[in-house]
């Protein structure tokens, strides 16, 4: 993978053409031996090839609009795109009128000259950490592709695209991990910004108590940059924070538990690697860890949120729905009134005592997922779907519910399985963030 600034220099000096780039993007998506065809729901080839020449005809003319103009990008395909349906990847809404406008993060990284390539396989309407789609088929994870391991969702085509080479960046959605859970599975860098900072208008919903664009990158610096522009800001340099003296707190409860041998062993040898670089790393308890799970009890914000907006479709095309899906939908169903009204002060409490906890520490650092991605095949049992997926989703869908911004980096080596290692910030922290995580990043390699 080449980063952003690698091609914003290769673009600027004339060492490639935002045709070439385009072109490269569009081989790997075509390539009959590759994930293209999973991990793309549909392919802009035309559009993209006549925005890429029209960027090399602004850039030789000096107007290009930006220095990102002509770097290829992937949309999953719940962002509305003008003039075409959003599937959300279901069938259900292959016949939606299409969307009058892009969604103002599409508008935005348009303005700035991306060119997407292509609208990304996902989860279906966002509803799992798995990645795993009966209509259009689950793109395969990078590590031990012969097996056919799981890419992680909900952003599952946005996850394999950038690890491919498909898109030098992607933007995805996160609700309960959907950026990061595919990040870590795929071995690059996903993104939850603190939510509000982005806007999710033209975002077909999942929760929007919970929901959140972000993007998955090669680096923390591309995703600072695209982070950057979703949010309407310019992109600056991003500096690291210095590791010495950094106060990095591992929960030693709830977050830790499950883990496989290999994540375990990725885990400890980042966190010793930080340690000799002057990080203090702390263990602490966080009793809010425990304490969301029975508020969520009747099944949280995504439920209700989901059902509210499904419940008609269910009735008319539920037949339509991937089976599991809608049963995950339909648990909303079983949900009162005051069953949601009473999740409102609870999540005010709870992340008033959280944040009062977190004072301390420059961030939070955990296993993004704690297991390796499983076997696609070994998901087809319906209860161990579901097992799998809410462990998957455990150590993310804090973030969400805590409403703070949080990230996650490869902590793999070369040649092992991919393994994601997650820094939680602060709610609007977003920009410290960033900094702490591009100093973990050079301290891990």
């Amino acid at each position: 993978m080449r980063t952003i600034e690698d091609h914003v220099q290769a673009l600027a000096t004339g060492r490639a053409t935002a045709r070439e780039l385009v072109e490269t993007a569009l081989a790997r998506i075509a390539d009959p031996a590759g994930e293209g065809s999973r991990a793309f729901i549909k392919v802009h080839a035309t559009q993209a090839r006549a925005m890429a020449d029209a960027t090399d005809t602004l850039r030789r003319a000096g107007r290009a609009p930006s220095r990102y103009a002509g770097i290829p990008i992937s949309l999953k395909d719940l962002f509305d795109i003008a003039g075409e349906p959003t599937p959300a990847g279901s069938r259900v809404l292959a016949d939606a009128p299409p969307a009058a406008a892009n969604a103002p993060v599409v508008a935005r990284m348009l303005a700035r000259g991306f060119i997407p390539v292509g609208r990304t396989n996902m989860t279906e309407f966002a509803f799992s950490g798995l990645g795993i789609n009966p209509h259009y088929g689950t793109p395969r994870s990078p590590w031990d592709r012969q097996a056919g391991r799981i890419p992680g969702g909900s952003s599952a085509g946005g996850g394999v695209s950038v690890a491919d080479g498909m898109a030098v960046a992607a933007l995805g959605t996160d609700t309960g991990g959907s950026c990061r859970i595919p990040a870590a599975f795929c071995g690059v860098v996903g993104y939850k910004p603190t939510a509000r900072r982005v806007p999710i208008d033209g975002v077909l919903p999942l929760s929007p108590s919970l929901d959140s664009v972000g993007p998955l990158a090669p680096s923390v610096a591309c995703a600072a940059t695209v982070d950057a522009i979703l949010a309407g800001a310019e992109p600056a340099p991003l500096v690291p924070l210095p590791l010495a003296g950094l106060r990095l707190a591992v929960p030693e409860n709830i977050m830790l538990d499950g883990m496989d041998a290999t994540v375990a062993a990725a885990f400890e040898r980042v966190l010793s690697k930080l340690s000799a670089n002057g990080a203090n790393i702390l263990r602490a308890r966080f009793p809010e860890f425990e304490q969301i799970p029975t508020v969520n009890a009747a099944g949280g914000f995504t439920a209700s949120e989901a059902y509210a907006w499904h419940r008609a479709l269910l009735a008319e095309k539920g037949d339509l729905y991937d089976p599991l899906i809608r049963k995950r939908i339909e648990r909303g169903a079983r949900q009162s009134a005051a069953d949601y009204l009473d999740l409102l002060p609870a999540r005010r409490r709870i992340v008033a005592s959280f944040d009062a906890r977190t004072r301390g520490f420059d961030a939070l650092i955990l296993p993004t997922v704690p297991i390796v991605a499983p076997r696609i095949a070994d998901l087809d049992d319906e209860a161990e779907y579901n097992r799998v997926n809410m462990l998957v989703l455990r150590n993310c869908a804090v973030g969400n519910f805590l409403d703070r911004c949080a990230i996650s980096l490869p902590g793999h080596r070369s040649g092992e399985a991919a393994v994601g290692v997650m820094l939680l910030g602060e709610t609007l922290g977003d920009a410290r963030l960033f900094s702490v995580a591009a100093a973990v990043e050079a301290a891990i390699g």
